[in-house]
């Protein structure tokens, strides 16, 4: 399951047949570097089938991620079985929907049939059984996508970088010296190097956000309970489901094709009234918008300052009001902390002594803090947050979204929580701008604004009210197009 063996000798009819009419407009385009609205394109053009796509993904993932180690789990035979039935159905004009035939990568923290979902630990049996899908994947399934395979998280997701005991380090494209960020670093990894256009990782403290905006891809973290979340996750209501990708329109139609209610999640969203791929499209004239550099209490790299300043100006460009004002909350990090490491703590609260000894040491470290915690520590952090939502709400009654960085410094080395030299321990220390967000619930995304003078990326965090992620998405999308990105590629990925 986890070999690429000889998969490209094994060619199915309906690869053949699509393959042999590929059009010349498509020229020497690789499927892997294409987004999923230009693949779903050519194959109702018959340009290309799915097929195509999804061995250009696999033979990307077969030479690139050696180096990343982005993917701990890939599964040729059953991605091109569900690339060939793809093809099938929009031969004869019956796809599922616009994802149909698309390969996408879920994180290794989601629940999927027939294959393992081992969290990056040495603590779960690879032999299951593994008999359910996640809501997201059951979705993408029902969708027709072609699901290549598992990306690697630190061990339960509990840190803003990429290692763990079981999968070693993952790396970052656009250099493999340093980290892609986490915890969902393996999904980003995979989205930036064209292993794949669309990914589903888990957001928890800014886990879909740290690694996009260190590696130069788009996601949005939606409205708690957007995205259904089975098995509940134990670090409870701060932990989201987002897309990730190279685009704005691709990770507002991943969002569309998993979002709404499922029974297993009680604390599921109602569907949304419109599509979100088409709430995207609205224009951001006349919003009001207000521009922290800094939330009032972070200290921000100077490229990545002046970076997001400049991308700030854009919405200006584009008929916006911008103002630069701090909401006026001071760095709730301690709060995060109880609720945090109090969850990290639940999620081996089952483990022998023995399986404790085989933790990621920094994992054992915050579990054991967690453990100390009361109930009546719990419930004050979650006063704290309770405040901080409420404060919110009050800011979004006057601006429709804030911007900030997503990050205050670039990529660093990778297999570290924190930079060397850094006087934090944790990996909070480094991220001041993201799990505000988780606290109060609220749409999040991470827009690319431009690369440092040693070419890492930069990220803006554009964030909205609760409920408003179509807001988020139409400025997302607005700054994309005055700004485009998602052809700028790593190094590694520019073949």
């Amino acid at each position: 399951m986890t070999t690429m063996g000889d998969w490209r000798s094994r060619t199915t009819d309906a690869g053949m047949t699509w393959a042999a009419r590929r059009s010349p407009r498509l020229g020497d385009v690789d499927p892997a570097a294409m987004s999923a609205v230009e693949l779903a394109e050519a194959y109702a053009r018959r340009d290309l089938s799915p097929v195509d796509a999804a061995r250009a993904v696999l033979d990307r993932i077969e030479r690139i991620d050696p180096t990343l180690n982005a993917f701990c789990l890939v599964d040729p035979e059953r991605a091109l079985r569900a690339a060939d039935e793809s093809a099938v159905r929009w031969h004869r004009g019956q796809q599922l929907g616009p994802l149909d035939g698309v390969p996408v990568s879920v994180k290794d923290v989601l629940l999927t049939r027939d294959w393992p979902t081992l969290r990056g630990t040495l603590t779960i049996d690879r032999d299951g059984p593994w008999e359910v899908d996640a809501p997201g994947p059951a979705r993408l399934r029902e969708q027709g996508a072609v699901m290549v395979g598992k990306t690697t998280t630190p061990e339960l997701a509990w840190k803003g970088v990429t290692d763990s005991p079981l999968t070693g380090v993952t790396r970052n494209p656009w250099d493999p010296e340093l980290t892609p960020g986490g915890s969902s670093g393996g999904a980003a990894a995979a989205v930036a190097a064209g292993l794949a256009p669309l990914a589903l990782g888990t957001d928890g403290g800014g886990s879909v956000r740290i690694p996009a905006a260190f590696c130069g891809i788009y996601t949005i973290k939606p409205t708690y309970g957007r995205i259904p979340h089975y098995p509940a996750s134990p670090f409870g209501t701060l932990a989201h489901v987002g897309p990730m990708s190279r685009t704005v329109t691709d990770a507002a139609l991943l969002l569309d094709a998993v979002c709404g209610p499922d029974s297993r999640d009680w604390s599921a969203l109602a569907p949304p009234g419109d599509r979100f791929a088409d709430a995207a499209l609205a224009r951001v004239a006349g919003m009001r918008i207000a521009f922290s550099p800094d939330l009032g209490y972070a200290e921000v790299h100077p490229e990545v300052a002046a970076a997001v300043a400049a991308a700030a100006e854009v919405f200006q460009e584009l008929g916006a009001e911008v103002e630069e004002i701090d909401p006026g909350f001071a760095d709730p990090v301690d709060a995060f902390h109880v609720l945090w490491f109090a969850g990290a703590a639940k999620c081996v609260e089952h483990l022998t002594d023995a399986q404790r000894e085989r933790l990621d040491p920094g994992l054992r470290e915050v579990c054991d803090e967690g453990a100390r915690y009361s109930a009546v520590d719990y419930l004050t952090a979650t006063s704290e947050r309770m405040r901080l939502g409420r404060l919110m709400g009050d800011f979004h009654e006057r601006y429709d979204l804030l911007l900030t960085p997503t990050l205050p410094i670039p990529a660093f080395t990778a297999g570290l929580e924190v930079p060397a030299g850094s006087p934090g321990r944790r990996w909070t220390s480094w991220t001041p701008f993201t799990y505000p967000f988780n606290m109060t619930q609220q749409p999040a995304a991470s827009v690319p604004v431009g690369l440092t003078a040693a070419g890492l990326p930069i990220g803006m965090q554009i964030v909205g009210a609760r409920h408003a992620d179509g807001a988020v998405l139409a400025a997302s999308r607005a700054f994309e197009e005055a700004r485009p990105w998602h052809d700028q590629w790593p190094p590694m990925a520019r073949d």
